[in-house]
């Protein structure tokens, strides 16, 4: 499986916009179908059961609309995966991120916990903005815990945020750099965390309450220099890594920054198997609607990684993202220029986005259109 996520900033947009999209892929051989649908107060559950971890979360009591992309068959679970609420705040989640056996040791996964499956539906009608989304998800890790490492993205008109899963209970989140976009593809990425301001002043990072003494008592600061580098503490050291994730976000990075040397010569600044590629980097230009479906499409194409390309010794030789087990990709657009009813946009493609096309729907809505609202297998 795998997803790849991408997040802009409202100064990297072409419009002012902040922008999340997604990718979701399934398991090898299989296709998800999916609907889209709008979630009514009186719909949302107030007690939620999960259907892999059978973890039960009593739910508060004042729930607002919001759209949703679950499967089509409920029998794994709901995956909501994204969409925005009537306050126009939207959510991703989730990709799926790597960790390491010292982390996993020190905080085991939390076989009863929340995952996926669940992450979604248990914070969207929630919250009234990004970082609450991150205060709300991080109460809810720290008390039921995860089964799974993974990332999530908040967005409102102003801001956007990313949260990574540490162990079963910790976690931390960055805000995105207004001027900046972010790659994420199935690792954990945050390269730079400032604990002074996520335990002082929390404008740009925070993090579950205990992290610091999480991180002393067990070793897992690893710089020489005390500049806590999350990557290199909780995040995986695999040779896997060097096939199945960093070359995506080199050839994206190599996309929106194509002034920056990204090749594969020996004096590239940054080559697919780089272990340290940025997190977050300013676009030499602003980030389009079509920039971004562009890139997730992607297949490695002008390069001799491309699996559709000419013949070449190391044809196929990464993970694309664009491949044939797309299930969806879901961009969320939230424009501060615009109405409130109509602020939000959001943009879905089905099936392999290397063939597919995007087609915009108004998320500040009562009902879906009817042939994505009750999507079958047959």
């Amino acid at each position: 499986m795998g997803c790849t996520t991408i997040l802009v900033g409202k100064n990297a947009s072409f419009d002012g916009s902040t922008m999340v999209a997604r990718t979701e892929d399934a398991p090898s051989g299989v296709f998800r179908a999916k609907k889209f649908i709008n979630v009514a107060p009186e719909e949302q559950p107030r007690k939620y059961k999960s259907v892999i971890s059978k973890v039960e979360i009593d739910l508060p009591n004042n729930p607002v609309r919001y759209t949703a992309v679950p499967n089509a068959i409920l029998d794994n679970g709901i995956w909501g995966q994204c969409g925005a609420n009537e306050y126009n705040v939207s959510m991703s989640a989730t990709e799926t991120i790597t960790s390491n056996e010292r982390v996993l040791g020190a905080d085991p996964l939390v076989d009863c916990g929340i995952g996926e499956e669940d992450i979604y539906t248990i914070v969207m009608p929630y919250i009234a903005s990004a970082r609450e989304g991150v205060t709300f998800l991080g109460n809810l890790l720290e008390k039921y815990g995860t089964y799974e490492m993974n990332g999530i993205a908040f967005q409102d008109e102003n801001e956007i945020w990313w949260l990574e899963t540490i162990g079963g209970h910790h976690w931390i989140a960055r805000r995105v750099p207004d001027d900046c976009y972010v790659i994420m593809p199935n690792q954990l990425g945050l390269d730079f965390f400032d604990l002074e301001d996520a335990f002082g002043g929390q404008k740009e990072y925070l993090c579950s309450s205990d992290l610091k003494e999480f991180i002393n008592r067990y070793h897992l600061d690893l710089s020489l220099d005390g500049v806590l580098n999350p990557r290199d503490a909780f995040g995986s050291h695999s040779d896997a890594d060097h096939t199945y994730n960093t070359p995506r976000a080199w050839v994206l990075q190599r996309y929106f920054n194509p002034l920056t040397n990204y090749w594969d010569g020996m004096d590239a600044d940054y080559v697919p198997e780089s272990d340290y590629i940025p997190w977050c980097r300013t676009p030499d230009k602003k980030i389009t609607v079509e920039d971004i479906k562009y890139a997730l499409s992607n297949h490695f194409q002008g390069t001799p990684y491309d699996p559709y390309g000419k013949f070449s010794d190391e044809k196929g030789k990464f993970r694309p993202i664009g491949i044939n087990r797309n299930n969806f990709l879901g961009l969320v657009q939230i424009r501060p220029d615009m109405p409130e009813e109509i602020r939000s946009i959001e943009w879905l493609a089905l099936g392999s986005n290397v063939f597919n096309a995007i087609v915009p729907y108004y998320a500040n809505i009562t009902k879906t259109p009817e042939y994505l609202e009750n999507t079958t297998l047959t």
